[in-house]
């Protein structure tokens, strides 16, 4: 009989190393078949299925390709989420990378969707809902990878989002509704023995697709009757870089464009040019001080040449602001099953990346945690998995004990967290905030 909340972790863990290899297989299925954002049909159905075994409801087709299932404890009370990233990037030299699409979980997405689904099972098969008051989200969730901006655009123009993050949507369409708190952990690649750890806030960005508008004409016989757009594109990327010393430091600027249209074919001006960038901060007043900066050197380019600048902007993420007494409880959980040297908290280091988790921790008390077990770099051909136990179980592990922290014999501590968390913004706050970041422009107007 459990009686002690230690032995129902140590329960709980035996169950999921009992099924182990089940997991691991559950992670190796989806890296070897990778899907990109908004498209996770064939992974959202393995989610869909191993929950559904597990005796759980599972809803599916949300924003697009999601799936939640909810399991309840003995008695009311929060309700915790605990949440894996279905989505790929595309990379065509990945080992594992789909040859027609070039989707590749080199970020390691698959990882995150097989510790949620570890979570399920070592808390479902152990018996251990009957122990835990309030109820357990499960929620596999699309287009974390914010990429492919003008298919996301297209789907909003249909109609079918209206953000352009999995999560953001999810959160519009109600789905984080009915939870109180949420939990996630993302790979990381081995540093200096360090196993896991609490992540940094990350980096809020907006999106912006780039049109330059030119006039064609024959590039040999008569160029002097056109309007070059990739020249004014790359006169607006320059004036872009030559405003990187005057971003401060302490804001961690980003900006990384890419030209994705460069023209038509060689023997004709191009009059047509496309350019995808992101433009990223430690902050939203900073980002939003970086934005006008941007767009006044993009529209540059464009005035130089005669050309026109058509410059549409989206909502990307915003900063991690994650809650300090989620992130001590899974600490301590990790550090009891690896010790304080595989452990470490870099919750003051911002890092360079975004995540959408940073807008989820907006609105509700969060968490975001990484695991190793993964070599090289993330985002390249050489980011593969070195460890499965790192990797796949021991985030499965610390994610489940967190959770029976949380919601142990009537939850008082998940409900202490909920009462003294107050959150930076609520659902239509955030909503209006993130639609405000919209806006369309065409420089010259005409």
């Amino acid at each position: 009989m459990i009686t002690d909340k230690s032995d129902l972790k140590s329960l709980v863990c035996e169950e999921i190393e009992a099924h182990r290899n089940e997991i691991i297989r559950l992670g190796q299925a989806i890296l070897e078949n990778p899907e990109l954002g908004f498209k996770e049909v064939e992974t959202a159905r393995l989610v869909a299925r191993k929950l559904g075994e597990l005796g759980l409801a599972p809803r599916e087709g949300l924003a697009i390709t999601g799936v939640k299932a909810v399991a309840k404890g003995h008695g009311p009370g929060p309700t915790v989420a605990v949440l894996g990233e279905m989505d790929a990037l595309i990379h065509y030299e990945y080992p594992f990378a789909n040859p027609e699409t070039g989707a590749a979980h080199c970020c390691g997405h698959n990882a995150q969707v097989a510790s949620m689904l570890g979570v399920a099972i070592g808390l479902i098969e152990s018996g251990a809902l009957e122990h835990l008051a309030g109820s357990v989200a499960f929620m596999a969730v699309p287009a974390e990878e914010f990429i492919e901006i003008e298919y996301r655009a297209n789907l909003k123009r249909q109609g079918k989002v209206e953000f352009l993050g999995g999560k953001q949507e999810l959160i519009r369409l109600g789905e984080f509704d009915d939870v109180d708190m949420a939990m996630m952990v993302h790979s990381s690649p081995v540093q200096d023995g360090v196993k896991l750890g609490i992540g940094g806030p990350g980096l809020a960005f907006v999106a912006k697709e780039v049109q330059y508008i030119g006039k064609a004409a024959h590039a040999g016989l008569a160029p002097f009757l056109g309007v070059n757009a990739l020249n004014a594109a790359l006169l607006g990327l320059m004036a872009v870089h030559v405003q990187r010393e005057t971003f401060s430091e302490s804001d961690n600027v980003r900006v990384h464009p890419i030209i994705t249209q460069g023209g038509a074919v060689v023997n004709v001006v191009p009059d047509d040019v496309r350019i995808e960038t992101y433009v990223r901060a430690a902050t939203t007043e900073a980002l939003q001080s970086v934005n006008e900066k941007v767009d006044r050197a993009l529209q540059s380019g464009a005035m130089a040449v005669g050309a026109q600048a058509c410059i549409k902007t989206v909502p990307g993420y915003l900063p991690g602001l994650y809650d300090q007494q989620l992130s001590l409880l899974f600490g301590r959980n990790g550090v009891s099953l690896l010790g304080e040297s595989a452990f470490t908290d870099q919750s003051e280091s911002s890092g360079g990346f975004s995540s959408d988790m940073g807008d989820v921790c907006h609105i509700m008390p969060a968490l975001q945690a990484f695991a190793a077990g993964w070599e090289g770099t993330a985002h390249t051909s050489a980011y593969l998995v070195s460890d499965d136990e790192v990797a796949y179980i021991l985030p499965a592990k610390v994610m489940a004990m967190t959770v029976i922290d949380l919601l142990w014999g009537e939850a008082a501590t998940a409900a202490d967290i909920v009462r003294t968390n107050t959150p930076v913004m609520t659902k239509d706050e955030y909503l209006a905030f993130m639609r405000s970041m919209n806006s369309e422009s065409l420089f010259p107007a005409g």
